[in-house]
């Protein structure tokens, strides 16, 4: 919102999200720079601030801090941006949430994000200046994106010994097809596993239809993460149940994600057609035949 989608139609997408019962909006400093040439993002927060205006309490609002660039032209023109992310200094973090909140026209937001874990800043320096920033009230949870299994366990060991504000969320790539290994951005079996041993956190899960996959196609670059031995019989599987219940692929694996009190899928509908495609899968309900085909 803000950036590829107008106003018009992030209003529009907004309001029936919110009148359908819906609550969670997730957005980071950050969005979106790379969609015009001069752009060093913040518009998406600005322009959700600008919506929210009178009903903020309407909502459960998440932001992300880490992932602005200190140079841009490099970040453009590079092959890569990640080495000119700003990173997760208590500096970084501290100037960060201020931004964020004048953007989004609030004194707090619900969930504040490190959006791509930073290797180079002491653990500690990071997780104390998120402790302060919660102590102040400008942040009531935290959590972690794009970050290592281990680093999770790192974190948490640290925050007990020092009693600072545990992260409750970790936002990674997830979806119904499993990645052929994990990543620092993807949710793979061992990250899956320590959230079954760790039930007070959220996986929210963005990518959660790997734009397209589960309606066939299959020409993107994301496709070839997940092609593995069992990639065909996954897929039949989400087809029958979709024919069976009249719906497509996509709403399908949404519905399939929601069974999970512990997995919050994130959609991002880029148009109003976009979001009326994710509707139905809003109050999709899979039975237990269904569920056996896709589980087995």
């Amino acid at each position: 919102m803000g950036t590829l989608t107008d106003k018009q139609t992030s209003a529009r997408i907004l309001d029936a999200y919110l009148d359908a019962g819906g609550d969670f909006l997730d957005t980071a400093d950050c969005y979106a720079w790379w969609t015009k040439q001069e752009g060093e993002g913040g518009d998406s927060e600005e322009l959700l601030g600008e919506l929210l205006t009178g009903r903020r309490d309407k909502v459960f609002l998440a932001t992300k801090v880490s992932a602005q660039l200190t140079d841009y032209t490099a970040g453009r023109t590079e092959p890569s941006a990640e080495p000119y992310y700003e990173g997760a200094s208590a500096e970084v973090i501290r100037r960060g949430i201020d931004a964020s909140l004048r953007r989004l026209r609030t004194d707090y937001v619900d969930l504040y994000y490190i959006h791509v874990d930073d290797m180079a800043t002491p653990l500690e320096e990071t997780l104390q200046a998120l402790d302060e920033i919660v102590r102040a009230g400008k942040v009531r949870y935290i959590g972690w994106s794009n970050v290592w299994t281990w680093r999770l366990e790192q974190m948490r060991t640290l925050c007990r010994e020092n009693g600072w504000t545990v992260p409750v969320v970790v936002q990674q790539q997830y979806s119904y097809l499993p990645p052929r290994t994990g990543g620092r951005n993807v949710a793979g079996p061992d990250m899956i596993e320590w959230l079954r041993r760790n039930p007070d956190v959220t996986l929210a899960a963005y990518s959660p239809i790997l734009r397209g996959v589960y309606e066939g196609r299959t020409d993107i670059p994301m496709y070839e993460q997940y092609v593995g031995p069992d990639t065909d019989r996954r897929l039949a599987a989400v087809a029958k149940v979709a024919q069976e219940l009249g719906v497509t692929g996509s709403q399908v694996v949404l519905a399939w994600l929601q069974q999970s009190s512990q997995v919050v899928p994130i959609v991002g509908p880029r148009t109003w057609d976009h979001y009326q495609a994710y509707v139905p899968a809003f109050d999709l309900e899979l039975a237990p035949e269904h569920l056996a085909v896709l589980d087995q």
